[in-house]
């Protein structure tokens, strides 16, 4: 029987033209994504994520429009994760005050301008494309390995 793929969340935050990341593993700090996590089912994905940045970043937001779809996989391991990206807005909350994940996953959350960005291991490749909205940001990012 196959693995299923796994569907997440993710929130395009930005705030002074920065934009909102954390670090994507438990106990790794050189790698860095968008906020957000697994889907829970009987929940909406606006929902999630709005559970997800409150648990992950102590914020309340407001979900906006999708912007991108993103999807990586580990071929040995059967893992496969596909990840709906939402523009949000903060509507309560200190984003930059202490907070605590109560689930242990993020440790560290940065705003960063996006030449700070090119200098630091982030996924999705097309991340910075798509929160400063380039022209040719894709809609769509291809399955890509993961990194370990």
């Amino acid at each position: 029987m196959s693995t299923p793929v796994r569907l997440a969340v993710r929130a395009i935050l930005m705030r002074e033209s920065r934009l909102l990341l954390v670090n994507a593993y438990k106990g790794r700090d050189d790698l860095w994504c968008a906020p957000g996590g697994g889907v829970e089912p009987h929940a909406s994905l606006p929902d999630n994520l709005a559970r997800e940045l409150r648990e992950e970043c102590g914020l309340k937001i407001a979900v906006g429009a999708p912007c991108l779809v993103n999807e990586f996989h580990h071929a040995r391991r059967g893992f496969h994760q596909v990840d709906l990206y939402f523009r949000c807005e903060i509507l309560s909350g200190d984003p930059c005050g202490d907070w605590t994940d109560p689930e242990g996953i993020v440790s560290h959350r940065r705003w960063v301008t996006r030449g700070e960005m090119a200098a630091l291991r982030v996924k999705p490749d097309s991340l910075a494309a798509v929160a400063w909205q380039d022209r040719d940001a894709p809609g769509y990012d291809p399955l890509e390995p993961i990194i370990l």
